[in-house]
């Protein structure tokens, strides 16, 4: 299955030029790279990027990915976090999110 991670423009340059990161300051913080299900996606970019141009969707196969754990979040649902550097070999695809109307656009997930 597909997870994803949001990134600003500056962080998914930081990844590109060096191949690894540790994740945006909230990441470095808990110690671990947060990421969302299709499920959730939408509402993380609307609670911690409203309005915010410049963002860039990465998608990360989450089977058979090291250092994985599933942990409750908001509301007890369970989110992935990565307790390792995310890596560019991991990401699988990304795309922009353009903001639209106040709102981010998301591909079909």
């Amino acid at each position: 299955m597909l997870i994803y991670k949001i990134f600003r423009a500056d962080e998914w340059a930081d990844l590109k030029e060096n191949g690894a990161t540790d994740g945006a300051p909230i990441d470095v913080a808990d110690g671990y790279v947060h990421f969302s299900t299709a499920d959730t996606v939408a509402e993380t970019a609307a609670k911690y990027f409203a309005g915010e141009n410049g963002l860039v969707l990465l998608a990360v196969e989450a089977d058979g990915l090291e250092a994985l754990k599933w942990e409750p979040a908001r509301n007890d649902v369970l989110f992935p976090h990565l307790y390792r550097k995310l890596r560019m070999d991991d990401v699988a695809w990304t795309v922009p999110l353009p903001v639209v109307d106040g709102a981010h656009q998301f591909p079909p997930l």
